[in-house]
C-alpha cells in the first residue's frame, strides 16, 4: 500500500487528527489545483472540474467538518477514476 493511500486511510478514520498538509497532499495528488489567499485570508481553494472546496489553514488540526467534505469530494474523484 503506497504512502499516500495509507495516509488516506489514517485521515477517514481520525478526521478530527489531520493537519493541513497532510489534506493539502492528497487533494494536489488527485489532480485539485489549489489557490493560496490574499490579502490575509487564511482560506485556501481547491478546484477539480466543478468540485470546489475551501479549507481554512489552522494550526495544529483542520475542523473535522472540512476533513469530512474533502473526503466526500474525493470519494467521488476516486470512483471516477476507478470506472474510467
Amino acid at each position: 500500500m503506497s504512502k499516500l493511500k495509507k495516509l488516506l486511510e489514517r485521515i477517514k478514520n481520525n478526521p478530527r487528527q489531520v493537519r493541513f498538509e497532510e489534506l493539502d497532499k492528497i487533494l494536489l495528488h488527485y489532480g485539485f489545483s489549489k489557490r493560496q489567499p490574499s490579502g490575509g485570508s487564511s482560506h485556501y481553494t481547491y478546484k477539480l472540474g466543478e468540485s470546489r472546496l475551501t479549507v481554512p489553514f489552522k494550526k495544529p488540526h483542520i475542523g473535522e467538518a472540512y476533513v469530512e467534505l474533502a473526503l466526500n469530494v474525493l470519494k467521488g474523484v476516486i470512483d471516477d477514476e476507478q470506472d474510467a
